[in-house]
């Protein structure tokens, strides 16, 4: 059996060194909003190249607490129109209208599942004030043609980054966000992670962080995500708790130092599939730069996916749906049923995930291969 995705593998190679951050954690009797958390939000917006992070709860709460930064400072409006993929995981939408915003759906572009700026440009109208754009699968959104876009129509843009640590974006151009190589979370005005214990760096449980260049925003999250105060029992605003975990941040500094390792072993795998995978009745995924995709997922497509995930189940071989309802025809948001959207359906309705993680072997992958081949 060879398991979609192994958590347990993943993260017995830190045993030992959890096992040091816990008592270290334990011994030091300070357990929210310590050190560890300090240094991880240093670290990783030193990863990501921004001037700041702010660690939260988990991903959905960074980009909702990204949207009511906004509003607190002005810069959007309760009911005001944000731009978002319709295909993606429901936390998008749901971050937006949390937020007290509504969203707005567009297709994604066919070959790359991200959002296409063709069709944002569309959808543009007086009511719009920013952008969401979701790195989905690990690979980065046309960052280059949405900040364009962004820049012409004076719209916010925010990073749903919870897919995509460590993707890099390498260009020649002087845009607003990018010159030369910038990486996921430093290609927005702000940007959203979650830490959930799959993603390409992931925690013990949950967490999140808001990553940016705007002092003012970061300074405005850390006060939401702690009741609305800066200073004990002194509240300026209305916040929620929304707080990184002192030991989640401690697990979070290890293993953020083995990411870019564990990113180019998931490109590698990447690259054994794509050339060992040759079956007519498999479509594979496209990249246009493999620096810009961390392949969080490696999703093909097939016309008839209960076949194929019945197949694969016969063989040993584990597999994921991402995902197979689309948002807007999801039960909460009813609101939304009646919109046409053919691109995103016929993905959600054709997409399956293969195994993919930084611990697989070779003969793991060619074990992979060869079922796909044979099917």
């Amino acid at each position: 059996m060879i398991p979609f995705l192994d958590l347990h593998k993943i993260n017995a190679r830190f045993e030992t060194e959890f096992s040091s951050k816990f008592k270290s954690f334990l011994d030091s009797g300070h357990y929210i909003l310590g050190n560890e958390v300090k240094s991880f939000e240093t670290n990783f917006s030193n990863y990501c190249g921004t001037k700041y992070c702010v660690g939260v709860a988990n991903g959905l709460d960074a980009l909702t607490l990204i949207f009511k930064g906004y509003i607190e400072l002005g810069k959007l409006q309760p009911n005001d129109e944000i731009i978002v993929p319709a295909n993606t995981y429901i936390a998008s939408i749901l971050a937006v209208i949390n937020a007290g915003l509504q969203p707005v759906f567009v297709e994604p572009d066919e070959t790359t599942f991200n959002i296409s700026p063709s069709e944002i440009k569309k959808h543009i109208t007086s009511k719009v004030k920013g952008i969401l754009a979701v790195h989905l699968y690990g690979q980065l959104a046309d960052m280059e043609a949405i900040n364009s876009i962004s820049k012409a129509h004076d719209l916010l843009v925010i990073e749903d980054a919870a897919q995509a640590h460590g993707a890099v974006l390498t260009s020649d151009s002087s845009t607003a966000f990018s010159t030369n190589e910038k990486k996921a979370g430093n290609l927005s005005h702000a940007a959203g992670f979650s830490f959930y214990p799959s993603k390409n760096l992931g925690a013990l449980g949950d967490a999140g962080a808001v990553t940016t260049n705007d002092a003012e925003l970061a300074d405005t999250i850390r006060l939401l995500r702690n009741y609305g105060s800066s200073k004990k029992y002194v509240n300026t605003t209305l916040g929620v708790n929304s707080r990184l975990d002192e030991l989640q941040a401690s697990f979070l500094n290890l293993k953020l130092t083995y990411l870019d390792k564990d990113n180019n072993r998931r490109r590698e795998i990447a690259k054994l599939y794509a050339e060992g995978i040759q079956n007519e009745n498999i479509q594979l995924p496209e990249c246009n730069n493999a620096e810009a995709h961390v392949f969080h997922a490696f999703v093909v497509r097939v016309t008839d996916r209960e076949k194929f995930k019945s197949y694969l189940d016969s063989k040993g071989i584990g597999s994921l749906i991402h995902y197979p309802i689309p948002p807007h025809q999801q039960k909460a948001l009813m609101s939304f049923k009646s919109l046409y959207l053919p691109v995103t359906e016929s993905i959600h309705n054709t997409v399956v995930s293969i195994p993919m993680s930084p611990v697989m072997t070779n003969e793991e992958v060619q074990t992979v291969i060869n079922v796909l081949n044979h099917y």
